[in-house]
């Protein structure tokens, strides 16, 4: 076999880094460009993939403990840590298999330390020092939102800065960011994440029962019977209107939706447990208040950074990610806020605004590039459930007390 029919053998074999691992060692031709492994457990996703420099996502693998969870209506921690433990050595292996490349081969490990499920990040960050031990890597810790926020330079050539919004089933914030490593936080939830609210709010419309829900997690099936629901049968109070900050409170949402739930059970004759038959009326009308809620704590952020010019006044960009970013209701509403204040909307692909090692990886890349926590040993490395984003400016947009309109006057962003 001569050496050209081998070489085609081989990219054929190993794939795409393989190929130009064979290319770059011929005379004249330029070195390949550096790949960091990611690893992502920071809930209930195993995920691991490969990306190099130039953006290029070599290989990935993801093990979503979903159907798992599904059964036990919700995520426990002791769970999602045994599942993560079983399956992280397969899922990193079938990712490198993928990319072509062997660890020997990456430039540094990035992984996930925080924030998370405790259990769940410890069994990624044990794994990982094992691995950068065996093979003398560097490491580079992973802030998750960070990740988040940062995809979209993947797939979109964005400079900084622009604003962030990220909506997940974990976390809701906004933040600005102004470099790699470089954020101002101006709000976030005070309580829990919209994904999670949504999730006990389809638990307690007994979702799973419904015969188009069955095998949907609680945030799709809302959005799912919504399509068709009368968001206009049912009015909910919006929380936190007498605070002008950027700050969410989906807890105390969830309690006026809970409280209209058991008026409208007393309403129709029937008990906890079973099915309302204005369920999709509901459901559009929670999906609704979400969405507005989550506009107005945007918007009121949108005047904030204008009027401080922390952002450039014309052609400015507000980057949507997490779980809850794939509602296309919720795009929707989002969208039509940017258009009507001269800001682009960028989102990642769906498939990235779920926990997954490509963001990761992918973080990892920008903080080799910037030169910026990568480490040569992690002693001291610890995960850490509660971590915050960038530094805390969320005092001085409320003490701007920007007044953004209420919901009656912006009714017109979700039609």
């Amino acid at each position: 076999m001569n050496s050209i029919a081998r070489r085609v053998l081989r990219s054929v074999k190993h794939g795409r880094a393989a190929w130009l691992r064979a290319s770059s060692a011929r005379p004249g031709k330029q070195r390949y460009h550096r790949m960091v492994l990611g690893i992502e457990t920071s809930c209930d996703d195993t995920g691991a993939a490969v990306v190099d420099e130039a953006g290029c996502v070599l290989g990935e693998a993801l093990h979503c403990q979903k159907e798992v969870h599904l059964q036990s209506g919700g995520i426990i921690p002791v769970v999602a840590q045994q599942l993560h433990r079983e399956n992280i050595d397969r899922v990193v292996q079938e990712a490198l298999c993928a990319s072509g490349v062997s660890v020997a081969d990456i430039a540094a490990v990035a992984t996930t330390v925080k924030p998370g499920l405790a259990l769940s990040l410890g069994v990624g960050l044990q794994y990982s020092r094992g691995l950068v031990s065996r093979h003398q890597k560097p490491f580079i810790p992973i802030h998750h939102m960070e990740a988040h926020a940062l995809t979209i330079r993947l797939t979109h050539h964005l400079e900084f800065p622009f604003l962030v919004l990220l909506i997940s089933g974990g976390h809701c914030l906004l933040a600005v960011a102004q470099g790699v490593s470089d954020f101002l936080l101006l709000g976030q939830s005070i309580d829990i994440a919209p994904g999670d609210m949504l999730d006990k709010v389809a638990r307690r419309l007994s979702l799973r029962k419904h015969p188009e829900c069955h095998s949907m997690a609680g945030g799709q099936a809302i959005e799912h019977l919504a399509q068709t629901g009368n968001q206009e049968l049912l009015t909910i109070r919006l929380p936190m209107q007498q605070y002008r900050n950027c700050d969410f409170s989906f807890s105390g949402l969830q309690n006026v939706v809970n409280n209209a739930i058991v008026q409208k059970e007393k309403e129709e004759g029937i008990q906890e447990g079973e099915i309302l038959s204005c369920v999709k009326d509901v459901a559009a009308a929670v999906q609704h208040a979400v969405a507005v809620h989550i506009i107005q704590r945007t918007y009121r952020a949108m005047l904030f950074c204008i009027k401080n010019s922390i952002l450039p006044s014309k052609n400015a960009t507000l980057v949507v990610s997490g779980g809850v970013a794939s509602n296309q209701y919720i795009r929707k509403v989002l969208q039509n806020l940017a258009d009507a204040n001269d800001f682009a909307l960028l989102c990642p692909p769906p498939r990235l605004c779920t926990d997954n090692g490509v963001m990761i990886a992918w973080n990892g890349i920008e903080r080799l590039r910037a030169g910026l926590g990568v480490l040569h040993s992690t002693a001291g490395v610890r995960y850490e459930p509660r971590a915050p984003l960038g530094i805390d400016i969320s005092k001085r947009v409320e003490e701007d007390s920007i007044k953004v309109p209420k919901l009656k006057e912006i009714r017109w962003l979700a039609s």
